[in-house]
């Protein structure tokens, strides 16, 4: 009886153990947080005496207490105090921690009339008024020494400059939306804010990051209302927890897709082959998949993932039509569409399903 006791004591014990060793070996969420500008670089500052650098880090500070306590996530931050750091700093501090997600968070300025947020994804900005937001940001190179080596002759005043910033993030486009979407939802849903939308545009510092990231515009500090309400202790603690909220509701969509993906089967003649399509649209609503919901393309398709719809234009097996399609999906008015790739029914990147039809 006694040796039975001890047996059974023996292997609470190892278990116990074997449950400790596999907690440690499990990658925490690892989300990097960027207070923009700070230092010498104060960003936009006002005639009523708001300054950019310092909401935006108060803002980043409280998104983190929020990430800190929160189980799974690992929270790094570019800075936590009022210092200045070079853009490429900010995207290396990402990429040595490996990090799962690039968050900057800054304030908006323009007129005295204009309001509402905005969150940017990278690319190449449609309208001058992207134009305008990236040019602000990415000015602070000039802050910096030997910034002409350090950039490579990037020019953020040229349009040009901007053509080869978006190549590096097409893998993670797809996520960086769902993210900048979520963000948005919960801006104007939960705090009644405007929605501006989501934006693509070249920043340098979301260009040299290799995770998905984005940069939100909390708002225009040039508006007196709105330059009121982000200084003020209840507009920052609303604004950083919506960020917070989205952060999580994209951690768990990203939870749900492995979960999908894994018990995924497909019998169709099909199956193994590889198909492309357009991702269009990726919504919290859910839209009957009809021509007259989408601008009269057809055909769609739809996927759910938790509580984010995503939508699709066609799907053929040749890369080079569905490029086509995507150039008819953008000329309809669906800027920020993007070509997919899937194999066996599972999302894989248009970089390795390439590589297998090569192959």
């Amino acid at each position: 009886m006694q040796i039975k006791s001890f047996l059974t004591i023996l292997l609470c014990f190892f278990g116990l153990i074997s449950l400790a060793q596999s907690k440690n070996n499990t990658k925490p969420f690892i989300v990097v947080l960027d207070a923009g500008h700070g230092g010498r670089d104060p960003g936009k500052i006002t005639t009523f005496g708001y300054n950019e650098k310092d909401i935006a880090l108060d803002i980043t500070l409280r998104v983190g207490k929020y990430l800190e306590d929160s189980e799974g996530i690992k929270v790094i931050y570019t800075r936590k105090k009022d210092v200045f750091l070079e853009l490429r700093q900010r995207a290396a501090i990402a990429n040595k921690a490996d990090a799962d997600l690039f968050v900057s968070i800054h304030c908006n300025a323009h007129s005295p009339q204009a309001h509402g947020t905005e969150t940017f994804v990278l690319g190449l900005h449609r309208n001058a008024s992207n134009f305008r937001v990236a040019q602000q940001e990415n000015e602070v190179i000039f802050l910096e020494e030997d910034y002409e080596q350090n950039y490579e002759g990037f020019d953020p005043s040229s349009p040009e400059s901007f053509i080869g910033l978006t190549l590096l993030q097409e893998d993670y486009l797809d996520q960086s939306i769902l993210l900048a979407r979520t963000i948005q939802d919960n801006f104007a849903q939960q705090l009644k804010r405007r929605d501006r939308g989501v934006k693509q545009a070249g920043f340098w510092v979301l260009h040299n990051t290799y995770m998905p990231s984005v940069l939100i515009e909390t708002g225009f500090i040039t508006n007196r209302k709105e330059g009121d309400y982000l200084n003020s202790s209840r507009g920052k603690q609303q604004i950083s927890k919506s960020i917070f909220d989205a952060i999580v509701d994209y951690k768990s969509s990203l939870n749900s897709d492995v979960a999908l993906q894994s018990t995924v089967i497909d019998s169709s003649p099909v199956a193994s082959s590889i198909l492309f399509k357009v991702q269009i649209a990726a919504s919290s609503k859910k839209l009957a998949t009809k021509p007259y919901n989408f601008k009269g393309i057809k055909p769609i398709s739809r996927t759910q993932s938790n509580k984010v719809y995503r939508y699709f234009y066609g799907e053929t097996s040749d890369y080079e039509t569905a490029l086509n399609m995507k150039g008819e999906a953008v000329q309809l008015g669906y800027t920020s569409a993007f070509v997919v790739a899937y194999q066996n029914g599972i999302r894989i990147s248009v970089e390795n399903a390439l590589k297998t039809k090569t192959n």
